[in-house]
């Protein structure tokens, strides 16, 4: 079995983490900020160098301002999606 971290849900997973922070025009930097750690964290995290866990992420969308159930309907619909077109 593959190690999760490096499959495609994963990529996914992380693509749509950054791109809420950027839609919603945050730096690393100022999401750090929000969650009370450093931006290489949050480096770090949008890389794939570190895995989130659900409190992390958590905190995460809590940064973001929307709800963790939220993020996770996002990713499964778009998870969804990207394995239709596969």
């Amino acid at each position: 079995m593959e190690k999760t971290i490096h499959s495609s849900a994963y990529a996914l997973f992380l693509k749509l983490l950054k791109a809420q922070r950027d839609g919603q025009g945050l730096t690393q930097l100022a999401i750090a900020a929000k969650m009370g750690t450093t931006q290489t964290f949050v480096s770090k995290c949008e890389r794939g160098e570190r895995r989130l866990d659900v409190v992390e992420l958590h905190m995460w969308c809590n940064a973001l301002g929307i709800t963790t159930a939220d993020f996770v309907q996002d990713f499964d619909d778009a998870l969804r999606a990207s394995t239709k077109a596969n």
